[in-house]
């Protein structure tokens, strides 16, 4: 499964200085960065270490969405 299919929403927090990034498919994988390239390096991790821990207790891994 390639992890880089995921979808990801980034959003600018003012408030903490910082992009927030949300992967709709994984519930609770969110992560976030100082910079955006900061922000997507950090999703790309978060995405392989919401899968590998979904992996370690048996729980079914959504796949990627497909655009339409």
């Amino acid at each position: 499964m390639n992890t880089t299919h995921y979808s990801m929403v980034i959003q600018w927090d003012s408030q903490d200085n910082v992009y927030i990034v949300s992967v709709p498919e994984l519930s609770g994988c969110r992560t976030h960065g100082s910079t955006y390239e900061e922000a997507v390096r950090n999703a790309l991790e978060v995405i392989d270490l919401w899968i590998e821990a979904a992996k370690k207790v048996g729980e079914p891994i959504p796949p990627p969405k497909v655009a339409a």
